[in-house]
């Protein structure tokens, strides 16, 4: 895990602290990886590094997130940069699109003591 992943992960979406949904790190998604996956919402946040800025790796990313749009995940991607100088920002752009998400999307509604639920 990077340590853009790190902070992230510390401050944003370990032990439900977004919105009290369960995200998960580094989670086997069709044929990837995701950084970060919420099965409830369908939604994969990945945080680019130096090495997507060449050609080959961002080709590499098109094909990934396509991929995951056509299976209906949402994807959201910040650099390596916003989430270690503006962590705030990328905590309330991830709350606002959660939020899109739940007017937009009809959720299963949540169970106690359950941690995730099937689609």
């Amino acid at each position: 895990m990077t340590k853009a992943e790190a902070c992230l992960w510390k401050y944003v979406l370990r032990a439900r602290q977004m919105k009290r949904y369960q995200f998960r790190r580094q989670r086997p998604v069709l044929n990837y990886i995701a950084d970060f996956m919420c099965k409830e919402l369908k939604l994969v946040i990945e945080v680019d590094g130096s090495t997507h800025q060449w050609e080959e790796t961002g080709v590499k990313d098109l094909k990934k997130e396509k991929d995951l749009i056509e299976a209906g995940f949402k994807v959201l991607r910040f650099t390596d940069e916003e989430v270690l100088r503006h962590i705030e920002g990328v905590r309330e752009s991830i709350a606002l699109f959660v939020q899109e998400i739940e007017q937009s999307t009809p959720l299963l509604p949540r169970q106690r003591g359950t941690t995730e639920q099937e689609p």
